[in-house]
């Protein structure tokens, strides 16, 4: 009965998920910006580092399964994030595309090394270059990027398979431009696939935030989390549901 009681205690004051942001560094001529609801529950993770003057490096990627049976690949491949990007952008004459396949390569053998065999983890990478206003990426099997300026809203879609799958996977890298007030998005499979009545909360949610035009990326980041909530009449608590947005500035 005590048990019971407590339970029932328990879960009647069960705090509601709540919106929390990463601290994110200064860029030059623009604004990155991390939201997701809090707690977590799945494999979602993000990771960003400077790895030059005028180069910034960012990440959103997904280790499948529940956050207690795959904590451990997810911390492995956030060090191979984070280590790998300084040692491969600290060289002089940098060819980014060369560049973010080499980081997928790592990420990907580190991935499953942590598993001991196949873990699938979608993952969208970018490099952001503060001097040319530019973003490479690599889109692993991830939820299409969104990237907005003033006459288009196209999808970054896959270059590659999912990480951790096999371990001569080939990625592909892609630049896009990034103008003035120019926007990008990354969300979460858990964003997409927001449920009401049936139907999905999906990319045309997102773009619909997009086209609206924020004035800032954490504006942005906020208002994606903050529809997705009004389309479900409730905090979402199905899966880890994030946004990352990167905004130009100038």
């Amino acid at each position: 009965m005590k048990a019971l009681i407590s339970k029932l205690f328990s879960t009647a004051v069960e705090e509601p998920p709540q919106i929390v942001y990463t601290d994110t560094p200064a860029l030059q001529g623009a604004a990155l910006s991390v939201a997701y609801f809090s707690p977590q529950a799945g494999g979602d993770f993000h990771a960003f580092v400077r790895v030059s003057p005028t180069r910034f490096l960012f990440g959103l990627l997904d280790v499948a399964g529940k956050r207690e049976t795959s904590g451990a690949i997810r911390e492995a491949a956030k060090k191979c994030f984070l280590t790998s990007a300084e040692e491969i952008f600290s060289a002089a004459e940098l060819n980014e595309s060369e560049a973010m396949i080499e980081l997928s390569r790592r990420l990907n053998l580190e991935i499953m090394r942590a598993a001991r065999g196949v873990r699938s983890c979608p993952a969208f990478a970018g490099c952001y270059n503060e001097e040319l206003g530019t973003v490479c990426y690599v889109n692993a099997g991830h939820t299409p990027g969104l990237l907005r300026d003033e006459a288009s809203l196209v999808e970054l879609p896959a270059t590659g398979l999912p990480l951790g799958l096999f371990s001569l996977a080939p990625t592909d890298a892609r630049i896009v431009g990034l103008g003035s007030q120019g926007s990008i998005a990354v969300v979460s499979r858990g964003v997409v696939e927001a449920e009401s009545k049936r139907a999905e909360f999906g990319l045309a949610g997102v773009k619909s935030v997009m086209q609206a035009g924020p004035a800032s990326a954490r504006d942005l980041s906020q208002r994606i989390l903050e529809e997705v909530q009004t389309f479900m009449h409730m905090a979402p608590k199905h899966n880890d549901v994030t946004a990352l947005t990167l905004m130009r500035a100038e």
